[in-house]
């Protein structure tokens, strides 16, 4: 049979995993470095979001201790750690600025606030070598004895694509109904046909397609001479039937598995707006049939987020439990940025299975509480378990977790070490790197003394957690979050800042039943 013209609903075993990162390039802190597979200590449950006012923190037990180069892992108890999987995904902060756009608040369940501070610029150091840098700062909230404690972690620029092993990366496109609205297949297929003038010449490229059914439109195909082949295959997709997600991801990853390339970065990119409706239709029972083409192949996931009706929730689960991230795209501007700016000199990976641990000092924290991450939890004796999974992080990006803290009053000293430990993705050799605060880091004025960079990671998180109707202690009104946002963007003269405080000021007319003022436009993603 012609391979262009297979087609299939769902006989493979379904093979999910991995994940690329697109989000910004992002204090105060010490980082120490060590290469070395510890095995998992004790400790309790995952740190997280927490009702009424975060984590409570127990007095210090008699005799306990923390080491000084390390975190406070065996003297800590177990409400004192925080652990999840490292996220760099955006998709949210995208969506959300397309819905406002549209003139509707986002819905609470779509709003992530790890995702909309991602999404910004940080401003970290970087590592010299391949692993991490730690930085950890803070400043204090206008709410008594509550400060914002951050954790950055940033990883080295990406080198120049040309030193870059080959990719071989397969798309699985939504031809579907819905995609025919404007801003769906018309925007994806602009976004491959940028890329296809962007990759080198080694690079190979898959092209699969599903609505009903799934096809391969390109088998593994290498690029040299084969341009012209790639570019027809994107300009003959049209929007077909349903959407049968399950069968576009087992076919994409049949064709990934078959056209895997020993030595180069194998990637799977699902351009979708993920509503399903045929087949299998939940993640649940989509990845039950999750092989282990990630351990076995390195395969990793890339979900591309399109249209102002989106399955977001989808697409989160199925990237978060295939090890993958997301992104959202609007519009040509955002498109480019991503296939243009990030993918071709991104596709090397930093770090596989990466996790983070803070462990806070109970001499000095009376409560915390880690703004956002509830889904990317991790057990906290499973911190040093490497066969548990963690995220992917490539070259050049940062991840933010940002912890509300009460301190105690009078409270001097250490308060917390945070340790990310990760795996290296040639060698499988782990990792950790650390870095701690003092209260003399945390204790100046968010408003009136911190850096411009922190000031906007709170209010992009102070917005989300508003979003979502929380009640993070000293979080200002829309109305002054808008304003700060503005005073912040003309400091910073950062574009992504004013789009920000545009998102903010539509959130606030919206709420309070203005209608007087026209949605702000899309932009490139901050």
């Amino acid at each position: 049979m012609d391979r262009r013209a297979r087609t299939y609903r769902g006989g493979l075993a379904l093979l999910l995993a991995g994940g690329i990162l697109m989000t910004g390039c992002s204090g105060s802190g010490t980082t120490s470095d060590s290469g070395f597979d510890r095995g998992a200590g004790s400790g309790g449950p995952a740190g997280g979001r927490q009702p009424s006012g975060g984590s409570a923190a127990p007095q210090q037990e008699d005799g306990a201790s923390r080491a000084e180069d390390g975190p406070a892992r065996e003297s800590a108890a177990p409400d004192y750690l925080s652990t999840f999987a490292l996220d760099v995904d955006t998709a949210s902060y995208g969506y959300a600025r397309r819905t406002l756009g549209d003139g509707q608040l986002p819905a609470a369940d779509t709003v992530r606030p790890e995702e909309f501070v991602n999404s910004f610029r940080q401003g970290y150091e970087r590592p010299k070598g391949n692993g991490f840098a730690v930085s950890v700062d803070g400043a204090r909230s206008d709410a008594a004895d509550w400060s914002l404690v951050r954790v950055g972690l940033a990883t080295k620029a990406a080198s120049n694509t040309a030193e870059r092993p080959p990719a071989a990366l397969t798309f699985v496109v939504d031809i579907s109904g819905s995609m025919a609205e404007p801003g769906r297949l018309d925007l994806a297929k602009t976004s491959l046909g940028i890329l296809a003038d962007e990759l080198r010449d080694d690079d190979s490229v898959s092209l699969v397609t599903f609505s009903e059914e799934a096809e391969t439109r390109l088998p593994m195909t290498r690029l040299q001479g084969n341009r012209a082949k790639l570019r027809d295959a994107i300009e003959e997709m049209e929007p077909a039937d349903s959407t049968n997600v399950a069968a576009g991801v087992e076919r994409g990853y049949g064709e990934a598995v078959e056209g895997h390339r020993k030595g180069a970065t194998n990637r799977v990119v699902l351009l979708s707006d993920a509503l399903a409706n045929t087949g299998e239709t939940g993640a649940d029972a989509i990845l039950e049939r999750v092989g282990d083409a990630r351990k076995e192949y390195g395969i990793t996931l890339f979900g591309v987020g399109v249209g102002s009706d989106y399955g977001d929730e989808l697409m989160e689960r199925l990237t978060n439990k295939g090890d993958g991230n997301t992104t959202y795209i609007a519009d040509e501007t955002q498109a480019r940025k991503v296939f243009v700016d990030q993918l071709p000199a991104h596709v090397e990976l930093r770090a596989r299975d990466a996790k983070a641990e803070v462990a806070f000092d109970r001499r000095t924290v009376q409560q915390f509480e880690l703004i956002g991450y509830e889904n990317r939890k991790v057990a906290d004796e499973d911190f040093r378990d490497d066969g548990v999974d963690g995220g992917e992080v490539g070259p050049g990006h940062t991840v933010t977790a940002l912890y509300a803290v009460r301190l105690r009053k009078g409270a001097s000293g250490h308060v917390a070490t945070a340790t990310v430990r990760w795996l290296d993705p040639k060698t499988r050799k782990a990792h950790e790197e650390t870095g701690s605060v003092e209260t003399g880091a945390v204790g100046g004025k968010l408003w009136d003394g911190a850096g411009a960079r922190l000031q906007v990671t709170a209010v992009a998180a102070y917005f989300a957690d508003t979003l979502r109707g929380g009640d993070l202690p000293g979080t200002p009104a829309l109305g002054e979050l808008a304003t700060r946002a503005r005073k912040l963007a003309s400091s910073t003269e950062d574009s992504a800042v004013e789009r920000l405080a545009t998102m903010i000021e539509q959130a606030d007319r919206i709420r309070s039943g203005g209608d007087d003022e026209p949605p702000g436009d899309e932009g490139e993603l901050g």
